[in-house]
C-alpha cells in the first residue's frame, strides 16, 4: 500500500496532464497548485475542443463553481470522453444546495458520468447524497460541520453513501474524511485560516485529480494523500507568516509549500487515521 509520500512522489515522477473545467474565480490558483505538485494543467471549457483536449490528458477535474449554461454541455462532453478513455474523473460540486441550477446540474452530471471521486464540503456532498440541501453560499452550513462529537455518525453516513454510489467521497472541513465505502481515512491536517482564502478547495480538487491520475491502482490512498498534502501546506504556510502578513500571503505560501514538499516531508507531517 502506498503511503501519502509515495503518492506525491508518483505525481512528480509521472507529471500527468490534467484537464480542468473549473471556475474563473480560482482558475489561476488551480493551475499553479497542479504545477506545484509536479503535474501539468490545461484549462479548457469550450465544447468545440474539450473532447480533443481531454483525449491528450491523464485526468479530468470538473468544478461547477461559476456554472453557466455554456459550460454544462462542455462538462458532459469532456466527462463522457474521459470515461471512454478510462481517465480518472473528479467532480467538485461547488455550491450544490445553494441553487436549483447547481444542485440539478451536479446530479445530472453524476447520472451522465462515472466519477472516480467527488470532493466538497459536507453540505455539498450531503446535498448530492439526499438530492437536496442547504449551504451558506458556497460554504458548508454550520450544522453539517464534522466535529469530534459528530465524527462517528459522519463516517458511517459517508461510508454507506460511497458504497452505494460506487465512488470515493472526500469531505473537507475542520476534520477531513475520505472513503470508498469500505475504508475511511480521517485526516486532521490544515488550519482554520485556509477557510478564509477563496479557492483552497478548488485547488485541492485539481491536485487530487493529479494524484488519482498518477496512482490509478490505489485511488483511495491517492485521494487521502492529496487532502493531507493540502492541509500540511496550509500548516506550513501559516507557520511562515510574518506579523504583517495575512490571507493574500497565505495563499501564495500554500502554493510554495506544495512546490517544496516531497514524499518524505508529507509522510512525516500527514496526520491520517484509518477507520
Amino acid at each position: 500500500m502506498r503511503t501519502p509520500g509515495m503518492c506525491l512522489d508518483a505525481v512528480r515522477a509521472n507529471s500527468p496532464l490534467i484537464h480542468c473545467i473549473t471556475n474563473y474565480v480560482t482558475v489561476n490558483d488551480v493551475a499553479n497548485v497542479i504545477l506545484a505538485c509536479g503535474a501539468s494543467p490545461i484549462m479548457s471549457d469550450d465544447v468545440g475542443e474539450v473532447e480533443e483536449i481531454t483525449s491528450i490528458c491523464s485526468g479530468l477535474c470538473i468544478n461547477i463553481g461559476t456554472l453557466n449554461v455554456r459550460t454544462i454541455e462542455s462538462m458532459k462532453a469532456a466527462g463522457v470522453k474521459a470515461e471512454s478513455l478510462g481517465h480518472p474523473i473528479l467532480l467538485d460540486p461547488v455550491g450544490a444546495g445553494a441553487s436549483s441550477l447547481r444542485t440539478n446540474t451536479a446530479l445530472d452530471l453524476m447520472e451522465t458520468i462515472r466519477f472516480d471521486a467527488i470532493r466538497g464540503n459536507m453540505s455539498e456532498i450531503k446535498t448530492l447524497i439526499v438530492g437536496s440541501g442547504t449551504t451558506k453560499g458556497v460554504d458548508a452550513d454550520a450544522a453539517d460541520a464534522v466535529t469530534e462529537e459528530t465524527l462517528d455518525g459522519a463516517v458511517h453516513f459517508l461510508k454507506e453513501a460511497a458504497g452505494r454510489m460506487h465512488t470515493i467521497l472526500a469531505v473537507t472541513g475542520a476534520i477531513d474524511l475520505v472513503t470508498d465505502g469500505m475504508v475511511c481515512y480521517v485526516i486532521r491536517n490544515g488550519c482554520p485560516e485556509m477557510g478564509h482564502i477563496t479557492g483552497t478547495g478548488c485547488q485541492l480538487s485539481g491536485m487530487m485529480t493529479a494524484f488519482l491520475a498518477a496512482n490509478e491502482e490505489q485511488k483511495l490512498q491517492a485521494a487521502a494523500a492529496a487532502v493531507a498534502a493540502m492541509g500540511l501546506a496550509g500548516e506550513t504556510g501559516r507557520a511562515h507568516l510574518a506579523a504583517c502578513e495575512g490571507n493574500a500571503t497565505l495563499r501564495n505560501r500554500i502554493i510554495d509549500a506544495v512546490s517544496l514538499m516531497d514524499g518524505q516531508v508529507l509522510d512525516a507531517g500527514a496526520r491520517i487515521e484509518q477507520i
